[in-house]
């Protein structure tokens, strides 16, 4: 239990300072209302998860362990859907409805494709 706990730890402390520095990074050269940042962490990480869960058939370690650290942990803390819910309702908040909107319908269907092309790519 202490080992499977100290996996999702150490993956989400990973993947929630990723998240942090990409944002950051994102904010300082993005000016624009769309909330590129997070929109590109959240479709990355739906890649990622894709691949691992595509990977875990093929690969002991991440039935034993991998899928903790990586999916639950470092995935589980670079995505972030709490941020995403927020940044829609700013976007509403500031008369910006179309671009909630157009924030919500990309991010779910590129999300799924791209989970689903990180499967494709792991098999």
């Amino acid at each position: 239990m202490f080992r499977n706990l100290l996996l999702v730890g150490v993956g989400g402390a990973a993947g929630s300072m990723l998240r942090y520095g990409i944002g950051h990074i994102t904010s300082r050269f993005v000016t624009n209302p769309f909330p590129l940042g997070t929109f590109f962490i959240n479709i990355m990480g739906s890649l990622v998860i894709g691949i691992l869960f595509g990977l875990v058939g093929r690969n002991q370690w991440l039935q034993q362990g991998g899928m903790l650290l990586l999916a639950s942990g470092f995935c589980g803390g670079f995505t972030t859907f709490s941020t995403f819910a927020l940044e829609n309702v700013n976007l509403m908040q500031k008369g910006q409805p179309v671009m909630a909107f157009v924030y919500m319908g990309l991010s779910i269907v590129v999300g799924l494709l791209l989970c689903r092309v990180g499967i494709w790519l792991a098999g």
